[in-house]
């Protein structure tokens, strides 16, 4: 555990390794995402066929550009604005983080609808109006029918209780960047979020494993420490097998020879979200770098999208914003509002008295992060 997790002091040295992650964290994740965009679920050899014997190794087009995000990368930045906005309001004495992030979720869904941002809503804050997001890219049916209407997904009454598929895991490594809480709270966190969108099981509980992992290396731990830890508090939850199991698949596969697009195959397994955690994290076990754990992380017949942002997340937050591929940045759709919002995001959880307290707070910060 690093000093800042057991102290709660914030040094320079610590801001700066702390705000590296956070950008590492969202950045990676955005890359992962957009790497595998244009080859999401095609088969192998049609991956090979279009992009060489190697497969896609570098960005490629999709969604009429290359870098492209998807709706993985929009709604993973909305839990971050959720995430600070709850800060914010617990100024007022109210504090219910899920009910921030079931806002936040909502001015997503309205990205999703609408033809572009709505400057009379000043309670939309910043994000909202940034109008690159108002576009549909590949958003799940489970994530518009969740945050279709007010009624909030709840771990008892959970939307699309059926619902298997990673796209709630995929959102879920913010709450990992919580690095100040309990890391049974963080699990508990983004279950309570998950269940918005994805009421099975294997759906909530795999976005409850990837903020714990993310929360594992923000705080310094090794991803293998992040993946016993996870394991430990994933076993006393109900209905925590599959995800579980597929965690230790991928510890086992490492040791079974060298990395390959047949190993992630057997590892994504149907596509759900287990699978995908369980090969984002065998890539992640296995990369000789981000670029190699990426590029395995999307070479494969399952969903290269979640499994690549997932793997992109832990990456970046394990080694931090430098060490991901400058050339896959530059072409990186939204890199300068990702990394606004990181910045804002390692700034309130360092110095978020300084911005806001009861008392009083920066007008420019509540402009961006309104208490309503």
């Amino acid at each position: 555990m690093s000093a800042v997790a057991a102290t709660g002091v914030w040094g320079r040295t610590e801001q700066q390794d702390f705000r590296s992650r956070v950008r590492g964290t969202l950045l990676g994740a955005a890359v992962g995402d957009a790497l595998g965009a244009p080859v999401d679920r095609m088969g192998l050899a049609e991956i090979r066929a279009a992009h060489g014997g190697e497969g896609l190794t570098e960005p490629a087009a999709a969604h009429g550009r290359r870098g492209a995000v998807t709706a993985a990368t929009q709604l993973a930045l909305f839990t971050v604005d959720g995430l600070i906005r709850a800060q914010v309001r617990r100024d007022t004495g109210a504090w219910h983080p899920p009910t921030d992030l079931h806002r936040a979720y909502r001015r997503w869904a309205a990205t999703q609808r609408d033809w572009g941002p709505d400057e009379r809503r000043a309670e939309d804050g910043w994000l909202a109006r940034e109008e690159w997001l108002y576009a549909r890219r590949a958003p799940s049916r489970a994530c518009l029918i969740g945050l279709a209407d007010d009624r909030m997904g709840t771990l008892d009454v959970p939307k699309n209780p059926g619902e298997r598929g990673p796209e709630a895991a995929v959102r879920s490594a913010p709450f990992g960047l919580l690095v100040g809480w309990e890391p049974q709270l963080v699990l508990q966190l983004a279950v309570e979020c998950a269940v918005q969108t994805h009421g099975h099981p294997d759906a909530y509980l795999a976005a409850g494993a990837q903020g714990l992992l993310v929360h594992g290396l923000a705080r310094g731990e090794s991803l293998d420490g992040a993946i016993q830890r996870c394991l430990a508090l994933l076993g006393a939850r109900p209905g925590h097998q599959a995800v579980t199991d597929g965690l230790r698949h991928a510890l086992g596969a490492v040791r079974q020879g060298l990395p390959s697009p047949t190993r992630v195959e057997e590892l994504t397994g149907d596509g759900a979200a287990p699978g995908a955690l369980a090969a984002a994290v065998y890539c992640a076990l296995v990369g000789e770098d981000i670029r190699h754990g990426l590029r395995l992380a999307v070479n494969h017949g399952g969903p290269s999208t979640a499994v690549g942002a997932l793997c992109g997340a832990l990456l970046g937050a394990l080694h931090g914003e430098t060490e991901l591929p400058p050339g896959w940045l530059t072409e990186l759709e939204g890199r300068a509002t990702v990394l606004e919002l990181a910045d804002d995001f390692a700034m309130e959880m360092t110095q978020g008295p300084a911005l806001h307290s009861p008392a009083g707070a920066a007008p420019g910060w509540l402009a961006r992060y309104p208490r309503a």
